[in-house]
């Protein structure tokens, strides 16, 4: 185990803001995090587990161990005429696994192109994009304990998956670390194109000829057009979850807003497009010092290079305020807030 004192985050956050780690670690192996987990029981210090830095907001210099996953590998586990069973290490980045699979034409993330961060952090967030979510196609979790130092696997219904929820954004948050996840992709071609943003693109080709590729590269496409250049501005992508409302609350801002952009995900329930009410509340584009939302997507703040934590907070808050005056909807921050 090696361990650094003092350890500047800068570049382990994609918002790019400056704090540090009184103690940080990039581990290699399980034998590294237990190590790692040991020292700070003998230290009493607070344990961080960080993936690629994607989706959290330091807010102040973390007082503890930051320890940042760097196990490898992926593995076909099982393959049938009908499905394939992949093990990926949680170090992966996780377009490297879409990437992977597309390639071998197992069918099932290819919507969730593009999407920064590491493999381990994906059952945390439950991430999902386009119509997909990664609890649609994750057979099992697998991880270690930080106060026992012990392994366990948690299989799908075991991780209270919801939207962009699960149970280690809660009853485990700080406790369970993520090594592993698997997955349970078909090898039979399938594909969710029903979402909105594909539909330009149908209209112009055979939709009996379209690949597993040609899916991956359209959504590349169009994540790239929607989110700034992470090399040019420090970002999370999406800030907040897209908000879920009743159907007598829909209505009622239906009679007020008949162009409210909406989807029905089940029977009287409607998700309304957080990056909408951002933008009629007045935020898009809209910059105060050096924090701001993306000309393109105001579902996206943006570090123009020297806001810290705390100034991004703030401004995040106006927007929660803005959108509740205007829409009676609370915003709930998707990011990660440290």
């Amino acid at each position: 185990m090696t361990l650094k004192e003092k350890y500047s985050l800068k570049t382990l956050n994609m918002f790019g803001v400056e704090v540090s780690a009184k103690y940080f670690i990039e581990a290699k192996n399980e034998t590294d995090i237990k190590e790692a987990l040991s020292f700070s029981k003998t230290e009493n210090l607070p344990v961080l587990c960080i993936g690629g830095g994607s989706n959290i907001l330091f807010t102040k210099d973390f007082n503890g161990i930051v320890i940042k996953i760097g196990i490898k590998g992926i593995n076909i586990l099982e393959e049938t005429k009908e499905y394939a069973i992949i093990e990926s290490y949680a170090g992966e980045f996780w377009d490297d696994l879409v990437t992977f699979c597309v390639n071998h034409e197992f069918y099932g993330i290819e919507n969730l192109s593009l999407i920064p961060g590491t493999v381990g952090a994906a059952p945390i967030q439950n991430i999902g994009a386009y119509g997909i979510e990664l609890k649609d196609v994750l057979d099992s979790v697998e991880g270690i304990f930080t106060d026992s130092n012990t392994k366990k696997v948690f299989t799908n219904p075991e991780c209270g998956f919801d939207y962009r929820d699960s149970i280690f954004k809660h009853e485990l948050k700080d406790k369970f670390i993520v090594t592993k996840i698997i997955l349970k992709l078909s090898k039979k071609k399938k594909f969710n194109l029903n979402y909105r943003a594909f539909q330009e693109f149908l209209n112009l080709v055979d939709k009996e000829k379209i690949t597993i590729k040609d899916v991956s590269e359209l959504v590349k496409e169009i994540r790239s057009s929607k989110l700034p250049d992470i090399k040019e501005y420090g970002n999370a992508g999406s800030f907040f979850k897209n908000p879920e409302i009743s159907s007598v609350e829909f209505f009622r801002l239906q009679e007020r807003y008949p162009d409210i952009v909406h989807f029905q995900v089940e029977k009287g329930k409607y998700k309304i497009p957080a990056g909408w009410l951002i933008e009629k509340s007045g935020f898009r584009g809209k910059r105060e010092g050096e924090v701001g939302t993306y000309k393109h997507q105001a579902l996206v703040i943006i570090n123009y290079g020297n806001a810290n934590g705390k100034e991004i907070i703030s401004f995040a808050e106006k927007i929660q305020e803005a959108v509740k005056i205007k829409f009676g909807i609370k915003l709930i921050p998707e990011v990660n807030i440290i």
